[in-house]
């Protein structure tokens, strides 16, 4: 079986309202929940959510809101892991259930992408499965500023390196975990050696946390 869970909490704070917050024309909550149902292999596309508003549109998408969050879930500290756990316990879900924690604020995610998750899932090799893209410059040559304004790079020993000659670094995409009911009760971590990375384009990724991000995730969107 497989289950798609969307955590949409209502109290954000930098983009107040963000899961049902308009984005070229619909709430954004929207496309997740459309990329689920329209990838045909979910048998239940669930929102866990604290906010009877995000329940509501929610709904009206084509999804179920079999229970309300309770608050202490629904604080910034709140990790992904036992949102899901809690949402696995209340649905009942046997452990080899398949779940897809799906973000709310993933415009860019297709049935394509999940179904390939899926399927190093079933390969029985990962606990985890999740979206992944590539820094677009080597973290090698970060740095920092100091208090007084000043400079100081994280590995200043690789100031001189060339680009092409350090390995590639990449990044959580923030769409889309893959994972068995029983790793999420059992709290495993799903940064590990026992996760496996889809990778996507980074034309495809845009992390949406700040207003900026916002509109640069709606100009990414229009030219796609």
């Amino acid at each position: 079986m497989n289950i798609a869970i969307i955590p949409a909490r209502g109290g954000s704070k930098r983009i107040p309202h963000k899961n049902i917050k308009n984005f070229c024309g619909k709430p954004i909550i929207a496309y997740s929940i459309e990329a689920a149902i329209a990838s045909g292999f979910f048998e239940k596309v669930i929102v866990s959510t604290d906010d009877q508003k995000i329940a509501e549109i929610a709904i009206s998408y084509g999804a179920e809101v079999p229970f309300f969050r309770p608050t202490q879930l629904a604080n910034d500290y709140a990790g992904t892991v036992e949102v899901i756990r809690h949402a696995i316990n209340e649905l009942a879900l046997s452990d080899d259930t398949n779940i897809c924690c799906l973000y709310a604020t993933a415009p860019f995610v297709g049935p394509k992408i999940l179904l390939d998750g899926l399927k190093l899932l079933e390969s029985k090799k990962f606990d985890y499965v999740f979206s992944a893209t590539e820094f677009p410059f080597p973290i090698q040559r970060a740095f920092h500023l100091q208090d007084n304004g000043k400079i100081q790079m994280f590995h200043p020993e690789l100031s001189n390196s060339r680009s092409q000659d350090l390995p590639k670094a990449y990044h959580d995409a923030g769409q889309f975990y893959w994972g068995k009911a029983k790793a999420f009760k059992e709290g495993k971590a799903i940064f590990s050696e026992h996760s496996k990375a889809v990778l996507l384009p980074r034309k495809r990724v845009q992390d949406i946390d700040t207003p900026e991000d916002w509109e640069l995730a709606e100009a990414l969107f229009s030219v796609l």
